[in-house]
């Protein structure tokens, strides 16, 4: 049976990427079921608003550009390129990535006591709970793995890893549950669930015929990926920031409670994020390989892919705005009924979330990670200043709108420079689906 396919991309190429996006979705469907019944659903009414704060502290989140270093999509582009130097690359990668960690860890203890100082109330999290969690920004070193699987297009392999991580998670979840253990249990739980992905993708990894003991550190390109790699560590930053600020801010202006219920709601959120990191991650391979020799086919997968981020978020949206006030009604405990209009807005800075991932990949490909930098600089800025705006008359609804604004002025961003206007015009497009019906009438 041959899958239908979009516009701009060949019969051939589409099924082939097509089907490592399904695994990669799959992966992750199946991923979201589990993290949904136990993580958003199950812990909420075991542990309640409060402890859900801790739990869920986003301080770690913040600092996840200096742990990866922006080696992610970075390596993954390099093993397009340069396949045979896969184990200099993934050496190299490595390193950074634990020297990262290293970095990560004081500069998080520092942000740390600087809030609990300002703060009007006390931390979330305290910090023992903090530095079990700090942890994690070694302990994902290793899942530098999961590049090697994406430049293969090898979807089904991530999906094996990722599903079977999340079942064992959540029978540990739900074991300590039955057993009434305290929130420092679920706490190291953190670690334990970023542990049980390497130990997937290092035996998947060994499987295939090879070994992380064959990876070399190789100065020069540990140079490379830094030198490029360094406007996404800070974009990671800065895309953290204005995901996670909303989060930190409510708990410092309106206490820890509070924040435990957005935090919730930033899980059924963000949930569903992934779908946009599938598709691009998928597709991204198609596209890059028309970029030098077709430039006309590759811009037409550009607007297809906004095209097809617009659609599937807006279906999702509209699903979350429908059910939210069912699903916090019936499913969670009354103290967390208010967080149900909060998601009902937030749920559509996934709208803008799904077309900045599209094209932060159009960013990658044609190099301008500065610009990556500088556009989700604004998007923390906005976010801040929307969050000291809206938070104190609003409370978790004006994090929410803020969250909207914030993700809207980052993906449009693109429009104030020169080289990316035009990427900034197609996503306006798409976004009013001029584009879409424009194609659509072509074909009658």
């Amino acid at each position: 049976m041959r899958i239908p396919t979009l516009p701009g991309f060949s019969p051939a190429a589409f099924d082939k990427y097509f089907k490592n996006t399904g695994w990669l979705m799959l992966a992750r469907v199946g991923s979201l079921f589990i993290k949904m019944l136990v993580t958003a659903l199950l812990l909420p009414n075991y542990l309640g608003a409060a402890s859900m704060g801790a739990l869920n502290y986003p301080l770690i989140m913040l600092f996840t550009g200096i742990c990866t270093l922006g080696t992610d999509a970075l390596v993954t582009r390099q093993l397009l390129q340069n396949p045979e130097r896969e184990n200099e690359l993934m050496g190299s990668a490595l390193r950074l990535r634990l020297i990262g960690g290293l970095v990560a860890i004081p500069m998080i203890y520092l942000t740390y006591y600087f809030i609990q100082n300002i703060g009007q109330n006390a931390p979330a999290a305290s910090f023992k709970q903090l530095a079990v969690m700090s942890l994690i920004c070694l302990v994902q070193a290793t899942q530098i793995i999961d590049s090697y699987f994406q430049s293969k297009a090898q979807g089904k392999t991530i999906m094996f890893v990722q599903v079977t991580a999340n079942i064992l998670s959540a029978a540990l979840k739900l074991i300590l549950v039955l057993f009434k253990a305290p929130i420092d249990a679920f706490i190291v739980m953190l670690v334990i669930d970023v542990l049980l992905l390497q130990i997937g993708y290092i035996y998947h990894y060994r499987r295939q015929g090879h070994s992380i003991f064959n990876w070399k550190y190789d100065p020069k390109v540990a140079k490379q990926l830094l030198t490029l790699g360094w406007p996404l560590a800070f974009s990671a930053i800065f895309v953290s920031l204005y995901m996670k600020v909303g989060q930190i801010m409510l708990d410092t202006m309106k206490g820890n409670s509070v924040s435990g219920v957005y935090s919730v709601v930033s899980q059924h959120t963000e949930s569903w994020f992934f779908v946009a990191t599938a598709i691009s991650t998928a597709l991204f391979p198609a596209i890059m390989n028309f970029r030098k020799n077709q430039p006309e086919l590759y811009q037409k997968r550009m607007i297809n892919l906004y095209d097809l981020m617009v659609v599937v978020s807006v279906g999702i949206a509209l699903t979350i705005t429908l059910i939210a006030p069912f699903l916090y009604r019936t499913f969670l405990k009354p103290e967390f009924l208010p967080g149900a209009a909060a998601l009902q807005v937030n749920a559509w800075a996934g709208v803008f979330a799904f077309l900045g991932t599209a094209s932060g990949q159009f960013l990658i490909a044609e190099g301008l990670t500065k610009i990556s930098l500088l556009r989700t600089l604004l998007g923390a800025i906005a976010i801040i200043l929307f969050n000291l705006w809206l938070i104190p008359q609003y409370g978790m609804v004006g994090a929410a709108f803020a969250n909207v604004l914030a993700q809207a002025t980052s993906t449009f961003s693109l429009l104030l420079f020169p080289k990316t206007r035009k990427q900034g015009y197609l996503l306006l497009r798409s976004l009013f689906f001029i584009s879409l019906i424009s194609n659509l009438r072509k074909k009658r």
